[in-house]
């Protein structure tokens, strides 16, 4: 992990098209900005947690022929 130290309005830049801003300090609170491509995905960690979470317990679901004929109607 690479630790930096940013002030108010400073920023880093990662991969040549993201950049990170500090907006606000307040307290024990950082508002973080964050530009990037509409193609890059963003999420805070326990958002992006449950996403894997909910994609782990979806692959381990068993689906039988029958209940996919049902849905697709063949």
């Amino acid at each position: 992990m690479l630790a930096l130290t940013r002030k108010l309005n400073e920023s880093i830049i990662i991969n040549n098209d993201i950049e990170v801003v500090i907006l606000e300090v307040k307290g024990d609170q950082v508002k973080v900005g964050i530009k990037a491509p509409k193609s890059v995905p963003i999420y805070r960690k326990e958002i992006y947690d449950q996403i894997q979470q909910s994609n782990k317990e979806a692959a381990m679901t068993q689906v039988s022929p029958k209940s996919l004929n049902d849905v697709f109607k063949i």
